[in-house]
């Protein structure tokens, strides 16, 4: 089969999105290289984030100076003639977007939405976002031959916020990268220790830090735990927020921030971390939650929502907004160590389902049910 892939966030986007789409074309093209891969860019990149060096990989870029000028009307609707040009049977849309037309030209669609927290939380989005994401979610997923949800709770939004009916949704849970997979030396681990001068023991949070994240919960918890904390993400005015309470309480010794950190590096600080606590307030899956599983670092997490879905039966999960609760979590895992090495052992078994042969599985499954 010729696939084909909506790829600017392959090319452009350094975080969630782009990863996922990065990684599900990735493991695709390793688990069926019979196939013919074909990556819509609209533009060219500035650094390279996916090296298309592949026999079977191509990136794909407007070819007319006119649609290399309107690039994003390029990416909305003429797409079409280069699908049909380079003879696409399956188009994937990696992000909650697909070009209009595609019905019209007998050209089958997937559409993967990652979650609808706009909808869920819309005072943390502009007015003026809210509606575009609507739109552009609900027109994909409307005209789209089969929505794919990355877990079984952004299905249930997709039901609710988009009617959508659930038998054209099929939930495909997201992997992550292989560097979270890897065994590193203890050498590796200590030149990463002294270049971010991280403490012997530590609690990390891992993720952009912004309200909806809600670490200002794990610095209160900590305030009165002889240990420190590493906040590893791009920050925002939420930041300020923690800095400002940090400031209050005499915390600066006690929590290190941190961002630009390579993949390889953010692997390493993850099983260098004693552990993880991800209070996240919703989230459509929680990648980080599957990083620190398959470090083997034992998990704290939200008790509701996706969380359980991603964290699997042995990690541990509080109130997010109760920092009392999560407090006396982390004492516990502190202070435990082989009950931190079982929730770890565990922990890791339970996150093979997220393995790259299970997913391309899952996907090609997708992409056949349409024929």
């Amino acid at each position: 089969m010729n696939i084909g892939y909506e790829a600017k966030r392959v090319f452009h986007n350094k975080t969630g999105l782009g990863n996922y789409s990065r990684d599900l074309v990735r493991i695709i093209a390793t688990y069926y290289p019979e196939n013919s891969y074909f990556l819509y860019n609209p533009k060219k990149s500035k650094e390279t984030l996916f090296n298309t060096n592949s026999s079977i990989i191509f990136e794909k870029l407007p070819s007319t100076p006119f649609y290399k000028k309107y690039y994003n009307l390029w990416r909305q609707k003429g797409i079409i003639t280069d699908l049909e040009t380079d003879k696409i049977e399956i188009f994937h849309g990696l992000s909650g977007e697909i070009p209009s037309g595609l019905k019209n030209k007998n050209q089958k669609s997937v559409v993967t939405i990652h979650d609808l927290i706009f909808m869920r939380y819309p005072h943390l989005y502009s007015f003026f976002d809210r509606k575009i994401h609507y739109f552009k979610f609900k027109k994909s997923a409307k005209n789209a031959d089969l929505v794919i949800a990355i877990s079984e709770q952004t299905k249930a939004d997709i039901i609710t916020y988009l009617k959508i009916p659930a038998a054209k949704i099929k939930v495909v849970y997201q992997g992550c990268q292989a560097n979270f997979k890897q065994n590193y030396s203890a050498e590796e681990k200590n030149e990463v220790a002294l270049k971010y001068n991280l403490p012997k023991e530590f609690i990390l949070n891992v993720g952009t830090i912004e309200e909806r994240k809600n670490a200002l919960t794990i610095v209160k918890a900590i305030k009165d735990i002889d240990t420190k904390l590493v906040l590893i993400g791009k920050q925002t005015a939420y930041s300020e927020k923690i800095k400002t309470f940090i400031k209050e309480n005499n915390l600066e010794e006690k929590v290190v921030f941190l961002q630009g950190l390579s993949s390889k590096e953010l692997a390493i600080t993850y099983q260098l971390a004693t552990v993880f606590v991800y209070p996240s307030i919703f989230e459509g899956f929680g990648i980080p939650i599957i990083e620190a599983l398959f470090s083997k670092t034992p998990v704290i997490t939200t008790n509701s929502g996706v969380f359980p879905e991603a964290g699997g039966l042995n990690s541990v999960y509080i109130n997010p907004e109760n920092a009392a609760d999560l407090k006396i979590q982390i004492e516990k895992l502190l202070s435990n160590e082989s009950l931190r090495n079982e929730i770890s052992d565990k922990g890791f078994e339970f996150v093979q389902k997220f393995n790259d042969d299970v997913i391309a599985k899952e996907i090609m499954k997708c992409y056949k049910s349409l024929f």
